[in-house]
């Protein structure tokens, strides 16, 4: 009979540890990465500076970048970006020149790195360059330094259409656009 308040004990201990497991919430493996980056409804405020050249790296430029963007799946963002640049070219004055451009960037994975492509279009203006409408491809990747903080690198290829006259013409007739910054989610 010393049996009975050994069971009795380890029935009771049974019993409690079966009522705390359904009542535990499981915590997914990748809980941690998930505090990382954007989610549904995010904004996002990008500030960098930014270089481009032509499609032979002939003529290039610097600057600064801004954009702003709303992520409209945890993954898929919609971005504004303006950028202003300078350069000052040995055969010609220096000249001021600027872009607009809207782009759909789609990101992978979660956690601290975060890749992404995406596609753009806009407008390139200014003082010595033809004004033209543009369209472009672009990549680059995010890393998150804060759980809301990133840095930020971005390269993209854009085709220029003001006076193309071919399909050719178009993708020959290309600029390279880079940028690098730190951005926020809020």
């Amino acid at each position: 009979m010393k049996l009975q308040p050994f069971l009795g004990c380890f029935g009771g201990v049974a019993l409690a540890s079966a009522l705390a497991a359904q009542t535990t919430v499981p915590v997914p493996a990748d809980a941690g990465l998930r505090e990382f980056g954007p989610h549904r409804g995010d904004r996002e405020l990008i500030i960098g500076g930014s270089g481009g050249a032509d499609r032979s790296f002939d003529n290039s430029f610097g600057g600064a970048t801004v954009s702003y963007g709303y992520f409209v799946s945890d993954s898929l963002s919609s971005i504004l970006r303006q950028s202003i640049n300078y350069s000052n070219p040995e055969d010609t004055g220096s000249q001021w020149n600027g872009a607009t451009r809207f782009a759909v960037d789609q990101h992978f994975l979660e956690g601290p790195l975060r890749p992404f492509l995406g596609a753009n279009v806009g407008r390139i203006y200014g003082e010595r360059v033809r004004d033209s409408w543009v369209a472009g491809l672009e990549g680059g990747m995010k890393y998150y330094v804060q759980p809301r903080t990133f840095l930020h690198a971005t390269i993209e290829y854009g085709w220029l259409f003001q006076h193309a006259r071919s399909i050719d013409d178009r993708f020959d007739n290309g600029q390279w656009n880079w940028s690098l910054g730190v951005g926020f989610n809020f």
